[in-house]
């Protein structure tokens, strides 16, 4: 069940913000005159969205360029490239 509290709370209530917000991982939800104003959340819950989201648009990418080509690679094929590149980086002193 979302935390919904009015955004006077935030100043009124600071600390019991902090706590749910740190204790639940989840945000909480301020209202002002009654409608949506602004989300409060933890710098974990945040990084943890922001990063979740990344992977999310990756993979959207990722899927889009898959529906474009009939090219497929095979998991050694994959690594074997990344090994090559990092190979040469390492030669060069690039890393």
């Amino acid at each position: 069940m979302p935390h919904i509290r009015p955004v006077s709370d935030l100043r009124n209530n600071f600390t019991d913000i902090s706590r749910i917000v740190h204790e639940t991982a989840e945000p909480v939800f301020l209202t002002k005159n009654g409608y949506g104003d602004m989300v409060v959340m933890s710098m974990e819950a945040f990084e943890r969205f922001q990063f979740e989201s990344e992977v999310y648009f990756k993979l959207k990418e990722a899927e889009q360029e898959a529906q474009l080509t009939n090219a497929r690679y095979s998991h050694k094929e994959i690594f074997d490239e990344l090994k090559a590149k990092l190979a040469s980086k390492v030669k060069t002193g690039n890393v």
